[in-house]
Formats: C-alpha cells, sequence, structure tokens
C-alpha cells in the first residue's frame, strides 16, 4: 500500500510540475479546506519514483488485492464462530470446518445430528435449537423465519465445568407441507459473557454479606407460592426472623464481628430448611424463611425449631463463640395476606408483637380490627408529617421558664406544632408516637432545631431548650448538622440547652456520655428530661455532665394532693442537688404546687400558671 501511495504522489507530482512549468499561477491546483490537523511531514523526504515503476508497482499491488481474498475460516476462528447447516428430515447436521475448534468437540460424529446435539445440552439451558424451531410463532413465507437462543453445551469428551455457552443465530425454512425442512445457521461462544451477565444477576438477587436472597428476590420468588397454592389447594406460610440486640453487638464487638454472626446464621437457617423453601435477608438483622405447603400447626413447629436451632450452639467467630437468639413472628397465606408485599407486613405486625417484653419468643399473626385501624391511622399521621414539613408547617411553640425565687423569666423550651392547612395547630402527642415509629422524628427534630436558632439569631438576648429523639441522639449526622448550623457563633450556642429524655440516656450509656461531651465542646448546655420516669440509678446520673435535670411533670402535677408524688419529687430534687445540678420542675398549674417547689430548693419552674406554650 505504500508503495501504491508513493506512486500515485510521484504521477501527481510529475503532473503538477509539468503544469506548473507550462501554465504559471493560473495552472495552480486549489486544495479544499479541512478541519484536520495537517499531516506531518515525513522524518525524511523519499526519492522520486520513475513513472513506468509506479504504474508498475500499482499494477501489480491492484491484482494482489483482488487475489488475496479474506479467509472465512480465520476470521470466525479468531472470533468463536462456526456455521452448520441441518437437514430436519433426516436429522444431519453439517458443520463448517472450523466447528470442532470453536466448540472445543473433538469427535465431531457425537454432534453430527440434532438428536445427538440435543443429548450434550446442559441442564441449565433454557431452551434447544428443536424447540426454537418447533414452537417458533413465525411462519416462513419464503424467505425462512428467523430465531435466536442460547444454550450451554458440554463438551461429548469434556467435564460439566468445561461447558460452553453457545448463542446460536439462524433461520429455519419450511417445507411443502409448510412445516421445517431445513435450518442453518451461526453459532456463536459466549461464554465469558454468559458468565458475567450470571455474575451480575446474582449481585442484583443474592445479598453479598449472606448469600441469600435479598429482598427484592424474595418478593418476587414469592409470588410463585401463590401459583403453587392455587394448583395444591395448600396454604404456605412466611416467618420474620429478627436477632435479638443487634445493635449490642455491633457496638460491643464491631460490625465485622456482627457480619460474620449474620452470615453464619444463613448457612444455618439454609442447613435447617427443606430445599423449597426460601431463605432470603430481609433487612439488617432480620432474615425471611417461606415455607411451601405448610398450615398454621407446622409453620408453629418450624418456628419453634428453628429458634432452638439458632439459639442452641454459639456462632464462630474472629472474637470466638458468639451466641445469638432470635424473634420470630409468622403468617400463613393466603389466607392472610394476597400480595407479598402484604405477607411480610402482617409477618412484620407479629414480630413487633414477639419482641414486646414478656411476650413469647413466636407470635403468629391474626387479624385484628383494632390494628388495621391503628396502621391506617398511623398512615394518615405519617402523610400529614410528610406534607406539613414540605410546606414549612412545622412551627415551634415557645412555653417560658422561669427561676423560681423571683419569677424572672430564664429561657423558653421550643416546642413542635403541626400547623395544618386550616391554620389549626395539632400538638405532639397526636404525632410524635407514629413518628419515631416511621423514622421521620429526625427530619422533625432537624426542623425544630433550625427555627430554633434562627430565633437565637434574631433575638440576641433570647435561651432557648430544644427536644432532641433518642434516634436523633444516635446518629452521627446529627453532630455534624449541629455544627453546621453553630458555625464558629459561640454566642448563640451559649443561649442553646439541648434536652433528651432520661429513658433516651440510659438506652446507651456510653453513646450518652460521649453525645453530652460533643453538645458541650459546641458550648451549649445538655438538660435531662422526664427525670424520675426512667428510675435512673444514682451510679449511672453520676456518669451524665448533665447542667439540668427536668423532674417528670406526670408527678409534679398532682404534688399538692398526693403524698407519694411530694416524697418522690423531694427525693430526686435531693439527689440532684447533690450532684450538683439545677432543677427544673414542669407541669407546674397553680400557686400552691409553685411554693411548695420553691421551699425544697428547686431553681426553675414550668407550665400553665407561668405561661402556656404559643406560636408567634
Amino acid at each position: 500500500m505504500q508503495l501504491r501511495y508513493f506512486a500515485s504522489r510521484a504521477l501527481k507530482t510529475g503532473a503538477a510540475t509539468q503544469a506548473g512549468a507550462g501554465g504559471g499561477r493560473s495552472a495552480r491546483r486549489t486544495e479544499p479546506q479541512s478541519s484536520l490537523p495537517p499531516q506531518p511531514p515525513l522524518t525524511t523526504a523519499p526519492e522520486p519514483i520513475p513513472a513506468a515503476v509506479a504504474a508498475k508497482s500499482t499494477a501489480i499491488a491492484m491484482a494482489g488485492e483482488e487475489t488475496a481474498a479474506p479467509d472465512p475460516r480465520k476470521i470466525l476462528d479468531s472470533i468463536g464462530e462456526t456455521v452448520y447447516d441441518w437437514d430436519l428430515h433426516s436429522d444431519r447436521i453439517s458443520w463448517g470446518p472450523n466447528a470442532a475448534r470453536v466448540l472445543g468437540v473433538a469427535n465431531m460424529d457425537a454432534i453430527c445430528t440434532g438428536r445427538r446435539y440435543a443429548e450434550w445440552l446442559s441442564h441449565d439451558s433454557e431452551s434447544s435449537r428443536y424447540q426454537a424451531i418447533a414452537r417458533a410463532a413465525s411462519v416462513d413465507e419464503g424467505a425462512g423465519a428467523p430465531f435466536q437462543i442460547r444454550y450451554g453445551l458440554v463438551p461429548p469428551d469434556g467435564a460439566r465445568e468445561a461447558t460452553v455457552w453457545i448463542e446460536d443465530t439462524g433461520r429455519w425454512f419450511a417445507g411443502p407441507d409448510g412445516c421445517p425442512a431445513r435450518a442453518h445457521g451461526l453459532v456463536r461462544v459466549i461464554t465469558d459473557r454468559y458468565r458475567l451477565e450470571r455474575q451480575l444477576a446474582c449481585e442484583s438477587r443474592f445479598d453479598s454479606l449472606s448469600g441469600a436472597l435479598n429482598r427484592a428476590a424474595l418478593l418476587e420468588q414469592t409470588a410463585h407460592f401463590y401459583a403453587q397454592s392455587a394448583k395444591t389447594k395448600q396454604p404456605f406460610a412466611a416467618l420474620l426472623l429478627g436477632v435479638e440486640n443487634l445493635s449490642a453487638l455491633n457496638r460491643t464487638h464491631g460490625y465485622d464481628l456482627a457480619d460474620q454472626t449474620i452470615a453464619g446464621l444463613a448457612k444455618r437457617l439454609r442447613a435447617h430448611c427443606r430445599e423449597r423453601d426460601l431463605v432470603a435477608r430481609y433487612a439488617g438483622g432480620k432474615f425471611a424463611v417461606v415455607l411451601e405447603n405448610c398450615d398454621r400447626r407446622e409453620m408453629i413447629a418450624a418456628a419453634e425449631r428453628l429458634i432452638e436451632v439458632v439459639g442452641a450452639t454459639p456462632f464462630d467467630t474472629s472474637a470466638g463463640p458468639t451466641p445469638i437468639s432470635l424473634r420470630v413472628g409468622g403468617v400463613v397465606a393466603p389466607r392472610h395476606g394476597r400480595p407479598p408485599h402484604l405477607v411480610f407486613q402482617h409477618a412484620e405486625e407479629a414480630l413487633d408483637q414477639a419482641r414486646l417484653p414478656n411476650a413469647p419468643r413466636f407470635v403468629a399473626y391474626e387479624p385484628s380490627l383494632a390494628r388495621e385501624d391503628g396502621r391506617l391511622r398511623a398512615l394518615q399521621i405519617s402523610n400529614e408529617i410528610v406534607a406539613a414539613l414540605e410546606d414549612d408547617r412545622i412551627v415551634i411553640a415557645l412555653q417560658p421558664l422561669v427561676h423560681a425565687a423571683s419569677g424572672a423569666l430564664a429561657l423558653y423550651e421550643a416546642l413542635m406544632r403541626l400547623r395544618r392547612p386550616d391554620g389549626a395547630l395539632v400538638p405532639p402527642a397526636a404525632l410524635l408516637p407514629t413518628a419515631e415509629k416511621t423514622g421521620l422524628i429526625q427530619r422533625i427534630d432537624k426542623r425544630v432545631l433550625e427555627l430554633a436558632l434562627k430565633k437565637l439569631v434574631e433575638q440576641p438576648a433570647m435561651r432557648l431548650a430544644v427536644n432532641i429523639s433518642g434516634p436523633t441522639l444516635q446518629d452521627p449526622d446529627f453532630f455534624t448538622r449541629l455544627r453546621e448550623f453553630l458555625g464558629a457563633d459561640s454566642e448563640v450556642a451559649r443561649r442553646l440547652t439541648i434536652e433528651f429524655t432520661e429513658t433516651c440516656a440510659m438506652e446507651d450509656i456510653e453513646a450518652t456520655t460521649s453525645a453530652i461531651a460533643l453538645i458541650k465542646q459546641f458550648g451549649a448546655r445538655v438538660a435531662m428530661d422526664d427525670f424520675g420516669a426512667g428510675y435512673t440509678s444514682f451510679k449511672n446520673l453520676r456518669r451524665f455532665d448533665f447542667d439540668l435535670v427536668k423532674i417528670d411533670g406526670a408527678f409534679v402535677q398532682n404534688l399538692v394532693a398526693s403524698v407519694d408524688d411530694r416524697f418522690f419529687v423531694r427525693t430526686l430534687v435531693g439527689l440532684a442537688h447533690h450532684l450538683g445540678l439545677q432543677v427544673v420542675a414542669e407541669w407546674v398549674e397553680d400557686a400552691e404546687t409553685a411554693q411548695i417547689l420553691r421551699d425544697w430548693g428547686v431553681e426553675y419552674l414550668q407550665g400553665d400558671f407561668f405561661g402556656a406554650a404559643t406560636v408567634a
């Protein structure tokens, strides 16, 4: 090709030179404009080639191109393809000359007919060439009817692990009777691509940690159980198994050990289930087991057996034997749930019942009108909260806290309110339980904190206390957001008090201690709300670096009438003062109660007697 190029350039150059000599400027050829960069010059300029030599060389090159046709066999070999022709009447297959190399078959007689070829197809194949042609919906109208299938071929002289995956593309042609009589096509080896697709498919269907089905695949496979149940008229059961105290295991030993336990649990569950039962990782420390042909009595027996085999022997981990225990909820389908998602929703409700204090480890789902009404009500409340958050209808109401001795304003507590589109305000008691169950409480806490800090910036003399829920306090992102909200303004932080309940503080003492230290690093104060409701021990209270404790209002509102409440509140006040903590009494509703608390040395009073919570 280089010879042709130089020859053609030499001819053009010679012609141009002659034209230039005789014609001057007018004979110069104008080259068209191009957007491509100019071709770089050769390092050494070639010597001119005589015109006769150039012409002869060009003729030889052209003659070589005409005679050197591409070799189809080499091309097909290089790309892993071969061809075939199949006479369906005689069942004889004529293969291309490179078939043995492409398919990895030494003895081609083993696959010389359609029947013999089909004998070596892998059991994992979804179809065969014969099925693709015999069941084709297309019709041969003279040009043949196309087909394309994929299957695995186990070489006759190879092991099953040597399966070659093939994409078979061809056309079949009808005989005089209109039935398939002949087919030809091309087979392409796609083993690497097939394995990659299978790997990606597995990753999309199976949990990478446990090897069990993931939740999406579980719901898909459970749909088949409905079809099977309709044929056999037999029910099936769905169990939801929850690992107890998984969060404590994470905190104590770390997430790696908890992951080892989860993987071991999946293996043990599979070992104690039937072959056609499903085992899937539902979420976190929850596994689902779907039991084929299983009624209520059999479901109870299966659940009790799984609880026993899991709890009987600790799991081997890098930290040594680690015991775990299960709580299980179960439901029989299709009687108690038609779509798969509803079955597992009912199983979750049963699991929630099993996790209650003093509840049995296994609870079978039973329909309940009250529970269904509660579920619908919770859904309605959740939708209302989400809409209010999106429409900026979460507002704060401010209630004053006064100095007990003087009655002067000390600070305000910012309390959440939801404003409905008609302007009506919804108190937190009607919203917060549902918000905590649905995870919306963290969004509410974030919004209330934003509004409170905005108020502190707008009014430099104001002090505010803000309630934070347990889930928000345990969220590491909360402290990042708090740092972003406060920025470098330590003066705003100094006027902020973060409150969380005694029950929340006692859930994880180490985490609470760390949270208090972080909040104080920002310059804010920390208060324990509902002091007395959770029965904090003296030892634990001494570990917490609180600035204030707020006595639970349930003990304060009946202080005048109840001797027991007076004894209890006075004991709490004495305990707090002994530890050097200031005390706030809430729900103070009359002058007599206020005076009793002053006499006991309570520093701050809060309640409707001094001012109700109002929205600006």
